[in-house]
Parts: C-alpha cells; sequence; structure tokens
C-alpha cells in the first residue's frame, strides 16, 4: 500500500486561507456599490485575513510546526494582502487622495520587493533566516492600521453624514509612510555588509 500523504497543519490552512480571502477582498472594494456596506464588509475580510497572519504564526512557533512551505508562502500571502489592498483602494479614491495613494503604494512596494531581495542574498551568504526588527514590525502595523483605517473612514462619514475630508486616513497614511521607509533603511544599514558590489 502507499504511504498515505501527511495532511497539512493548521498554519498553513490558514495562510493559504489568507490568499484565498485576497481576491473576495478586492472583490468587495471593486464591486460593492454601497459606501457603508462596502466599508464594513471590505475592513471585516481584511480583519480576518490579520487575525489569521497572528495566529498561524504563535501556532506554528507554540506547537513546533514551523516548515518550509509556512516560512516561504506566509510572508508571501501578508505582501499579495497588503498589495491588493493599496491598489484596491488607489482605484476607488478619487481627487488628491488617489494621487497620494500612487505614490505611497509605489514606495511600499519599493520596500518590500527590496527587503524580500535583502533575504533571498543574506540567506545565500549564509546569514540565515532573518528576524523581523522592531521597524519591521511596526511597519506591519501601521500597514494594517491604515487600511482598516482607509475602509471603513467613508463608512463611518457616510453613516454620521460627516463631509469626507479623509483626515484620518492621510494621518494614517503618513504614519505608514513612515515607518515603510524607517524600515526599508534599517534592514540596508543592518544587512549592508551582504550587500557589497565588489563581490
Amino acid at each position: 500500500m502507499k504511504e498515505s500523504k501527511k495532511k497539512m497543519n493548521l498554519p498553513n490552512k490558514l495562510t493559504i486561507l489568507r490568499v484565498l480571502l485576497v481576491p473576495v477582498f478586492v472583490a468587495c472594494i471593486l464591486y460593492i456599490p454601497n459606501v457603508i456596506v462596502r466599508g464594513l464588509v471590505s475592513a471585516a475580510v481584511f480583519g480576518i485575513t490579520a487575525f489569521t497572519d497572528m495566529l498561524d504564526g504563535k501556532i506554528a512557533r507554540k506547537h513546533n510546526l514551523v516548515t518550509n512551505f509556512g516560512k516561504f508562502m506566509d510572508p508571501l500571502a501578508d505582501k499579495f494582502m497588503v498589495f491588493a489592498a493599496l491598489l484596491s483602494i488607489t482605484v476607488v479614491s478619487r481627487g488628491v487622495l488617489q494621487s497620494v495613494m500612487v505614490w505611497v503604494s509605489a514606495i511600499v512596494f519599493f520596500r518590500e520587493l527590496a527587503v524580500t531581495s535583502i533575504r533571498l542574498v543574506c540567506s545565500g551568504c549564509g546569514a540565515g533566516v532573518i528576524a523581523a526588527s522592531f521597524f519591521g514590525k511596526a511597519k506591519t502595523v501601521t500597514q494594517v492600521a491604515c487600511i482598516v483605517v482607509m475602509l471603513l473612514e467613508p463608512a463611518v462619514c457616510a453613516i454620521f453624514k460627516i463631509r469626507d475630508y479623509h483626515i484620518v486616513s492621510y494621518i494614517t497614511i503618513a504614519a505608514m509612510t513612515f515607518m515603510t521607509v524607517a524600515s526599508g533603511i534599517d534592514y540596508y544599514k543592518t544587512y549592508s555588509q551582504y550587500l557589497d558590489p565588489n563581490e
């Protein structure tokens, strides 16, 4: 008899769930016409993905369920969700906010690609797994907070009939952008020894 295949563990299942929720999340933002329903539903979906991100890591570490698949897919799933959120919000935004989101999204994409490249180079040089720094964790928190605020602020303003100037959104965008740049610089300074252009 053939040996039965190992079942996928819970942390990896949560990671896959997070990836599968990306198109659901994008569809909520792009195709729900009512601004209140759109904001509440898309924020709920994004909140679930952020929660599974926290949960799968804790479960994997606590029960020694860390796998190579998880190491590869977990950070990738996070980037899928953040990129999808920023792009979708940019598409539905209007006026000055849309222009701001184009630049902010470009900064976030560049930072994530640069840090991922640094991680690959360091791994190839035998530096081992690079743990998230304080700036890296703060960047993630501000990204999640910014996206949730940008999803909810129009809905809240519509509910209470407040003219929406995106004030809170701009504040969280500034915080996210600062931490994104700061964490990118921190990664580069910490691991610049592996990035010698002459080697």
